[in-house]
This record gives C-alpha cells, structure tokens and sequence, in this order.
C-alpha cells in the first residue's frame, strides 16, 4: 500500500492526471460542439430532437445528414479512439518510474498533438496536417506503451 501511495504522490503521476485531464475535457467538449452544430445547421439525428419546430413537413427536412456536424462528430469519435488508449496507456507508464522530464514530453506531445487534430479537423485544414498530428499522438502512446512493455519483460 505504501508503494501506491508513493506512486500518487510522485510528480509523474502528478503530471500525468493533469495533461490527461485536460485532454479529457477536450474530449467531453466535442458533444456540445456537436449539438451547437447540429442547432445551426439545423441538422438533427432524430424527428424528436426538432421539438421547436410546429411543422411536420419541417421536422422531416431537418431530419438530415450535415457535412459540418459529420465533420465534428468524425473528430470526436478519432478522439474516442486515440485518448482511452492514452489514458489506460499512460496510466501504466507512470507505473515503471519513468523520468520526469521524458514523462513531461511524452504528456506535452500527445496533448499537444490532438488540439492540433482537433483543429485541422473542424476547420478544415489542408492534409496533412491532420495526419501529422493523429500520427505524432500515435506514436507517442506507442511509445510509452513500449516501455511498459520493456520494464514488464525485465521484472
């Protein structure tokens, strides 16, 4: 029990619960994003989700497919995919005693690289800009995962 105290108490572990929360709430706010697109473009999943509307014939025109809201709900299901991983990965990396300033830059680096995801993919900007910043994160979770796997082996 001391060990897990001590490993809470680390400033890895430290940094770790403060770069993955930020990039948790990053991924929460995709949902509100999500509907404020929805409410501009009027563009719904669902025929009850456009309750403010009086008329049928309305309701069944907003019932629709959006390239906007597709775009960001793209974007927040690529987050679903990449930060979980990250998460549980990262987790079990502040598990092996790494040094603190590796940890810092492997954290900086993945949070760093899905904001800019997240801005290359609403916005649209041009490839591969996108690519490059799913494929640093990528890397980088592959990374750590790498050294929980090497420390694991050596036990």
């Amino acid at each position: 029990m001391a060990e897990l105290t001590h490993m809470i108490d680390s400033e890895v572990f430290l940094a770790f619960s403060t770069y993955a929360t930020i990039i948790v709430l990053k991924m929460m706010l995709m949902s509100p994003m999500t509907g404020y697109f929805r409410l501009t473009r009027k563009a719904f999943a669902n025929q009850e989700d456009t309750s403010l509307t009086s008329s049928t014939e309305d309701k069944k025109k907003m019932v629709r497919v959006d390239p906007d809201v597709e775009r960001v709900r793209r974007c927040h299901q690529n987050d679903l995919e990449n930060i979980i991983p990250f998460v549980v990965i990262g987790l079990l990396y502040t598990l092996t005693g790494p040094d603190l300033s590796t940890a810092l830059l492997h954290f900086r680096v993945f949070v760093g690289s899905r904001l800019c995801h997240t801005v290359a993919y609403v916005l649209p900007l041009p490839q591969p800009s996108r690519a490059l910043a799913f494929l640093t994160g990528l890397v980088t979770t592959s990374s750590m995962a790498y050294r929980v796997l090497i420390t694991a082996l050596y036990l």
